[in-house]
């Protein structure tokens, strides 16, 4: 007879039992604390009231969404945004998988040199007024560029991707592929990289949500609004509302007025937070299969 979970969990003792309800209470709990930030930023955007909205939108209205998708420098910072990050994955790959490839090769001259420099950048960097004068000196201040190239290779994604080669690629299949007449280049394209799609995911996908949600380095080296992603759009938001706050501390404006306009910027925050998170949501479910398996690698030695 075929038992079922609800049988089999009658059948355990009373501290199992006991085990178990408390485990899945804190769970339950955890998960609630946990989604009801991201519940309340999407009720607060259907909201026409922000006083008074708890558990569903206090008047219900889509009118911050249509105010931001009205506003140009929404759909500049959206396509700013996008274009940064296709990049910033793109070039980062193109850098990163060769270079820890090369690294992951035994009979790489100076491997274990070239692995302490770049350890070493791990816990000492050369700090933000250096990196300024860097990009300044190169001629790329308000240029993509000087968002990109920062980001072209960072340590931890290097090791992460040498790790996954060395352990995960057998050194018996380069041998079988030379006897074959492959050389280094394309047994690196054709044999390596369409095995390596778990740590391909990582490094993308850690790439991509840190280009995505990155402002403070567009914030110091773009001056161009035309240049400004989505994150420094959300900001000049956030920063109207603080300046007519302060306004209103002061006496400077009419209070009425003034908190008519705080409360349909702020409405417009949730509205713009929601519609510059849910590509990464919509994204991440089909990355999620070799994310689980790539971010394990190196972390089990048999």
């Amino acid at each position: 007879m075929k038992h079922t979970k609800w049988t089999k969990w009658k059948a355990q003792s009373l501290s199992n039992k006991v085990f178990d309800i408390v485990n899945y209470t804190l769970i339950f709990l955890f998960f609630i604390v946990c989604l009801y930030p991201l519940y309340y930023v999407v009720i607060i955007s259907f909201s026409s009231e922000i006083i008074g909205t708890v558990f569903w939108p206090n008047g219900f209205t889509v009118e911050g969404y249509k105010m931001i998708l009205q506003k140009e420098d929404v759909w500049t910072g959206y396509a700013n945004t996008i274009i940064n990050t296709v990049l910033d994955v793109v070039c980062s790959l193109c850098v990163t998988l060769p270079c820890a490839y090369a690294l992951s090769r035994k009979d790489f001259v100076g491997r274990q040199l070239f692995l302490t420099v770049i350890l070493v950048t791990m816990y000492i960097g050369g700090g933000m007024v250096p990196g300024y004068l860097n990009i300044y000196n190169l001629g790329l201040m308000n240029s993509r560029w000087a968002i990109i190239l920062q980001s072209l290779c960072t340590a931890s994604h290097l090791i992460i991707a040498r790790t996954f080669f060395a352990s995960s690629i057998p050194h018996e299949l380069f041998d079988s592929a030379k006897i074959d007449g492959c050389g280094n280049g394309r047994y690196f394209t054709k044999i390596v990289l369409p095995l390596s799609k778990p740590v391909i995911a990582v490094i993308a996908l850690y790439n991509g949500v840190a280009r995505w949600n990155s402002y403070f380095t567009e914030m110091i080296y773009l001056r161009d609004k035309e240049l400004s992603p989505l994150t420094l759009v959300l900001r000049r938001l956030l920063w109207s509302v603080k300046a007519m706050q302060n306004m209103i501390d002061e006496g400077a404006i009419d209070a009425a007025d003034a908190m008519a306009n705080i409360r349909i910027a702020t409405i417009m925050q949730y509205c713009l937070i929601v519609v510059s998170t849910l590509p990464m949501m919509l994204i991440y479910p089909y990355l999620q299969k070799y994310f689980a398996k790539g971010v394990m690698i190196g972390s089990v030695k048999g």
